[in-house]
């Protein structure tokens, strides 16, 4: 299924039909839910499901039935509850996961329904039709989504050390982005880290800081993007309202009225309709 024209979020009947809500973002666990009336998702699975079905009881829904899980990256913050949650869900949800992330993940020879697919490649999941994109990070094959349904647009980009054109390009037309934006320079430089883990984040394959983030939304964001969601903000190197301040001062500069989110690691963000 293809997205239909750009601005088409409602059905008939003006009811809205797309739901999205980052329920956990950053080094200690990742999760974002994606419905419509009919197709449920869960991108990453970086939370036990204990936690996953209390963050989802937060925001009215239940952890069951998920039409697929999507995964990333096989880095531990975005797969950590993979394996609790499929069980939990009977093994009956399909995990979408790249051909090169999937040997990377440890299945525990569980009977797990497993659809690989091509980094870049496009793939259906009910009324969902999810784009793949790679990204620059240090994982095997690490990949981000631009996700349409019914029109509407949304994507999930985090952990990347740097936005090529190819990722801009995917992030134009969405309703909403969750855009990392993990640390503030200064901050990282005086921080705690090792100096080798202070280069592994400000590296070309490491995470974006908030100073790359504001220089994208001031020269090649497209500002139709009506919510933009910051996250994966370091715990140790960021603070909310230095990356939040930083992004609102460059969306001024523009004249944009992008509003502006910033998702956290202990409790999920609102629920975005469209």
């Amino acid at each position: 299924m293809h997205s239909r024209a750009f601005g088409a979020t409602k059905n008939y009947q003006g009811v809205h039909i797309v739901k999205f809500c980052v329920l956990a973002s950053g080094s200690s666990g990742n999760a974002t839910f994606v419905a419509t009336n009919r197709t449920r998702i869960l991108v990453d699975a970086g939370l036990s499901f204990r936690d996953l079905e209390r963050r989802l009881a937060a925001i009215g829904e239940t952890a069951e039935p998920f039409d697929a899980i999507l995964v990333t990256h096989e880095h531990a913050d975005h797969v950590s509850g993979l394996l609790r949650i499929a069980r939990k869900l009977k093994l009956k949800t399909p995990i979408y996961v790249s051909l090169l992330t999937h040997p990377l993940i440890d299945w525990e020879n569980t009977a797990v329904p497993v659809e690989m697919f091509q980094a870049g490649s496009d793939f259906s999941i009910g009324d969902i039709h999810v784009e793949s994109f790679t990204i620059p990070h240090d994982a095997i094959d690490p990949v981000g989504f631009r996700i349409c349904a019914e029109g509407v647009k949304v994507a999930v980009a985090t952990d990347l050390g740097y936005m090529p054109e190819s990722i801009k390009y995917r992030l134009q037309g969405c309703q909403a982005i969750l855009l990392e934006s993990n640390h503030d320079l200064e901050m990282l430089k005086v921080g705690p880290y090792p100096w080798a883990v202070k280069q592994r984040v400000m590296g070309r394959n490491g995470h974006l800081s908030n100073t790359y983030v504001c220089d994208y939304l001031e020269t090649e964001f497209d500002g139709a993007t009506g919510t933009l969601i910051l996250g994966h903000l370091s715990e140790h190197n960021n603070h909310p309202e230095i990356a939040r301040m930083s992004a609102a001062q460059a969306l001024e500069q523009r004249g944009l009225a992008t509003r502006l989110v910033v998702a956290e690691q202990k409790n999920p963000t609102e629920v975005f309709r469209f």
